[in-house]
């Protein structure tokens, strides 16, 4: 029996309520629907950071990014750091057995040592180093050498994508792969592709949403035609949740938001017919710091042993609904701990004010979240052994983690860093 095949389809803010089967009801995603339902769908999932650059280097390592010096911000163009060149990826992870390709946008450092993304186990490499709204910005294709540079044409990016996934899968179709597909879309500017234009009653951002659910379609049905169906994990999730448009659902704030959910939680759907039964809806808490070890353990490989991990394998609770591995998650807001969520209770200490950041020490924040997953009413009152409680696990986290951020020199925004986050 062959070993499985992974795709991650990571798009770029796309907000938790923006597809129809986390409840939306504007944006047409019926081909995302339909993989939901013929797989599993995780309600309570987090990114692990609320913005670009931290969130992906989470789930490129199983790790918290404080752990890798990217935990503050996002990557600028003049920026020359990124992800350290000895950190284990998923593609270094699973090693050479398996093909490995990143089609779409890195933000994960764009000069040497941390360019290209070769340099972290891919083998193939077609996409933008950074956001699409930084300046300058090329589509590099490592398919010669040396790598090409050509002009991206943001309306046309998200086709190439996924044709060039296509084109990956078709043929590495003998052995293992692993693709991360990391869209630019629904990230700004919003460019329509004018030959998939779907008349979208939400605008230019239902237009794109409803451009990578069309693709998802034609992914799911290449795969089928291939005979790779039962093969091949497919993951849909995003980096954060929606910024400037795009829905929350029912959650608090937005990308960037410090501890609220609606920066955090967002969508995740995982399909493998045959392994993970259709339909499956779970709430228990994960995050896409367990896709290394989830990826690891469905590959039969053994699991980290040489370094500490973040995350950890929810492939039974993709596959039977069991219970998650963790007993909590712990959202940042850069390298501070910003609250600590456990299944029922959430509880926050960070937050802003027009421009300030603003520790809560002294105002407890206590969410249930089961009856209040807005995070509307602190509870703290009513519960105050819990309160304590959550809070001994706040500041132990923060004993925990936030001592790592030393490890690696301040932040010191370039001098042409863009004024927004990616």
């Amino acid at each position: 029996m062959r070993a499985p095949n992974f795709i991650v389809v990571l798009a770029d803010d796309l907000g938790y309520g923006d597809l129809g089967c986390d409840g939306g009801t504007i944006i047409r995603t019926p081909n995302l629907d339909r993989m939901a339902a013929e797989g599993a769908r995780l309600t309570d999932f987090y990114a692990s950071a609320n913005v670009c650059t931290p969130s992906r280097a989470g789930l490129l390592t199983g790790q918290f990014a404080i752990r890798n010096g990217l935990a503050h911000e996002v990557l600028q163009p003049a920026d020359t750091k990124g992800l350290p060149p000895d950190a284990l990826t998923i593609p270094r992870a699973l090693g050479p057995d398996y093909a490995s390709a990143l089609i779409g946008k890195w933000h994960l450092g764009h000069a040497a040592p941390h360019w290209p993304p070769m340099v972290y186990g891919f083998d193939r490499f077609y996409g933008v180093p950074y956001s699409h709204d930084m300046k300058p910005l090329a589509l590099y294709d490592s398919a010669t050498t040396p790598m090409t540079e050509s002009r991206a044409d943001f309306a046309r990016l998200t086709q190439w994508f996924f044709e060039q996934t296509a084109a990956f899968v078709e043929s590495h179709r003998d052995r293992p792969f692993f693709v991360l597909l990391a869209l630019t879309a629904p990230h700004i500017p919003l460019k329509p592709n004018p030959d998939e234009l779907t008349g979208s009653p939400a605008g230019a951002y239902g237009e794109v949403v409803e451009e990578i659910d069309l693709n998802m379609g034609r992914l799911l049905a290449r795969l089928a035609a291939l005979g790779l169906d039962e093969d091949t994990l497919v993951v849909f999730t995003s980096d954060n949740g929606p910024w400037f448009e795009g829905s929350s659902g029912p959650f608090r704030d937005r990308k960037g938001g410090s501890a609220w959910d609606g920066g955090f939680r967002v969508p995740f759907i995982a399909r493998r017919p045959g392994t993970i039964p259709d339909g499956l809806v779970s709430d228990a808490l994960a995050s896409n710091l367990d896709l290394l070890p989830t990826l690891l353990s469905m590959a039969g490989r053994p699991p980290v042993a040489d370094r500490e991990l973040d995350g950890g394998d929810i492939s039974a609770v993709l596959t039977s609904g069991a219970a998650s591995p963790h007993e909590e998650i712990v959202l940042f807001d850069n390298a501070r701990v910003a609250a600590v969520r456990t299944r029922r209770w959430k509880y926050v200490v960070r937050s802003y004010y027009r421009t300030y950041d603003i520790a809560l020490d002294r105002y407890p924040l206590l969410f249930d979240m089961a009856s209040d997953p807005g995070e509307t009413y602190s509870v703290a009152r009513n519960h105050p052994d819990v309160a304590r409680q959550m809070r001994e696990r706040v500041e132990r986290a923060r004993a925990r983690y936030e001592p790592l951020a030393d490890a690696f020199p301040p932040h010191v925004a370039p001098a042409s860093a863009a004024d927004h986050p990616d």
